[in-house]
């Protein structure tokens, strides 16, 4: 008997992993950020209407969608019930990571909101650098003295309703819009005088990936396992019997 119950703590230990391992590795997985702001920020990308400045106040960042030049960042309400914006971001290499998430912003004159630039999640070297539109981005780069990156795609800057999935049209449309950088002098560059593009990917590149391809399969083997093993001792308690 006490063989029996070893064997359905080992069962139950298994499946109590299987649950818990996906989440384990999601905040790599699509970088899940909190964030708070003591003062209003404005964001560039489609947001619900009314939501091109962000009030202070906690937010979630999370990553949609990755492709090998750009990725799709949203930003949610607290409770994460609300998409408020859909941002197109260019990955920017850093030489040093932190343990600490980090936001940077474009220098703005006193008095105005200021401008998110880049989101750095913590322990990686590369971050995402957020796409402006292009008038705007002019306007930025010309106060900062910087290069502001830009497109010039026609997307839509306020949604009644918010982005809900990586195939929604415009998501689909950032993806293919047309990327440069905007100087102050109000010519356009190629990315690689704005931006660092991160390295071929490394072992933090791997750590970004989720863990469920790997460590799932052995999870649920071992649950496997368990249960034949706890069916063969009850067998042997009826033949002891």
């Amino acid at each position: 008997m006490k063989l029996f119950k070893a064997a359905t703590t080992v069962c139950f230990i298994a499946l109590v992993g299987a649950v818990v391992a996906p989440g384990a590795k999601a905040d790599d997985w699509n970088k899940k950020t909190t964030v708070t702001f003591s003062g209003p920020v404005e964001i560039p990308g489609v947001h619900l209407t009314g939501w091109k400045v962000l009030p202070a106040g906690t937010y979630v960042f999370k990553l949609l969608d990755s492709q090998s030049d750009r990725h799709i960042v949203q930003i949610f309400s607290k409770d994460e019930k609300t998409v408020i914006a859909t941002i197109l971001a260019i990955p920017n290499y850093r030489l040093k990571a932190t343990d600490k998430t980090v936001i940077t912003f474009r220098e703005r004159p006193a008095g105005e909101p200021e401008a998110i630039r880049a989101w750095f999640y913590p322990g990686m070297t590369w971050g995402e650098e957020f796409v402006y539109p292009k008038a705007r981005a002019a306007e930025l780069s010309k106060t900062e003295n910087t290069p502001v990156l830009s497109t010039s795609a026609e997307i839509p800057t306020e949604v009644a309703e918010p982005i809900q999935t990586a195939d929604a049209p415009v998501v689909l449309q950032m993806r293919q819009a047309p990327v440069m950088a905007i100087q102050p002098s109000g010519e356009e560059v190629q990315l690689s005088e704005a931006v660092t593009a991160p390295p071929a990917p490394t072992q933090e590149a791997d750590r970004a990936l989720p863990a469920t391809a790997s460590s799932l399969p052995l999870i649920a083997l071992l649950g496997l396992l368990a249960l034949c093993a706890t069916f063969g001792f009850r067998l042997a308690e009826k033949r002891v019997d």
